[in-house]
């Protein structure tokens, strides 16, 4: 299809109580720059149920223009009604350009759109730009098992359609919601609906941890030595009050599950506070940690690449280290 605008639009993802998700939010910052150079205006796109809070949230962190799409059968995501909206949506704005979050919900969605409008997706990017010879938007993401990074362009189709990693960009900072919202009717009728949503089953599991919405994250890597070798790692994040990551290598070597591994084959992570035990830093997990605010490595080999992204370093043998570390702060929390 041809664009119509020079729009950037943004997927913007709910949560149960119609508040955004974070990813959705994040994806302001960059669409803001990116939007700016193609000339355009930033929309940030919100379908669901409830979504006064959603709306607010993406007004408040910059968005020129809000569309919403509001009704019950949005209230839990489906391919069906999803799809059939954001199509119709974007079949009538017509923007150039559209971030969806890599989210299960987002790799389900996207791809469909794309074969939907008939053009090309870009999936699990991790970095962003404008192409300055096209004036397309170069999507970076991972590939040959995060090996190397490849750039793609989407020069003949539009709009562009991309998913972006959780946690790759950071939350901008929330400022006076004064977005024009626009509410659009659409409904997408039950019979065209195909699944339903019966149960919601949550199981407080012990594995399934937020990386992605942590503050402060420690990890621990081949440096561990063993699945028992991690509970100085979980000691130290308790203390914290930290969620524990993992290097590949810990999780290939069946020390920690896979919901803890950070980098590439894993979560993209940007927390206040990252502290890497016993990770050497490979480039696979550097590129998944390396928007955090602060980076503290704690290694026994002094040339571990690591060093070269930390923020402060302590050579030395974790398990001398980190005991000693997690004393002193519980002995400052009182």
């Amino acid at each position: 299809m041809e664009a119509k605008t020079k729009d950037l639009w943004v997927f913007v993802e709910t949560k149960e109580d119609g508040s955004a998700k974070n990813v959705g939010i994040e994806l302001l910052n960059p669409g803001r720059e990116l939007a700016n150079q193609q000339g355009g205006k930033l929309v940030a796109v919100i379908v669901g149920n409830n979504l006064d809070a959603a709306i607010n949230e993406a007004s408040a962190a910059g968005a020129d223009q809000v569309i919403a799409v509001e009704g019950p059968e949005y209230a839990d995501y489906t391919t069906d009604a999803y799809v059939t909206a954001m199509a119709h949506l974007i079949e009538k704005y017509g923007p150039t350009t559209m971030l969806i979050g890599a989210t299960p919900n987002g790799r389900d969605m996207g791809p469909r759109l794309s074969s939907r409008l008939q053009t090309g997706l870009t999936a699990d990017c991790t970095a962003l730009a404008i192409d300055e010879a096209t004036g397309c938007v170069a999507w970076t993401r991972p590939a040959f098992g995060g090996n190397l990074m490849a750039t793609i362009l989407c020069a003949d189709h539009r709009p562009q359609l991309g998913t972006v990693r959780p946690g790759v960009f950071k939350k901008p900072a929330a400022g006076e919601a004064k977005a024009e919202i626009i509410r659009e009717d659409f409904h997408v009728p039950a019979e065209a609906i195909r699944t339903e949503v019966l149960e919601v089953i949550r199981e407080a599991a012990e594995e399934m941890v937020d990386l992605e919405g942590a503050d402060i994250i420690v990890s621990g890597g081949r440096g561990v030595g063993s699945a028992e070798g991690f509970d100085v790692i979980r000691e130290l994040a308790d203390a914290l009050g930290a969620t524990v990551g993992a290097s590949r290598a810990a999780v290939d070597e069946g020390w920690i599950a896979h919901s803890h591994q950070v980098g590439q084959t894993g979560k993209t992570v940007g927390p206040k506070l990252y502290i890497a035990c016993g990770i050497s830093g490979a480039i696979q997990h550097l590129a998944g940690m390396s928007s955090s605010d602060v980076v503290v490595a704690i290694n026994k080999d002094p040339d571990a690449p690591i060093f070269g992204v930390a923020d402060y370093g302590v050579v030395g043998n974790l398990f001398d280290v980190v005991p000693v570390l997690t004393a002193q702060i519980k002995k400052m929390k009182g």
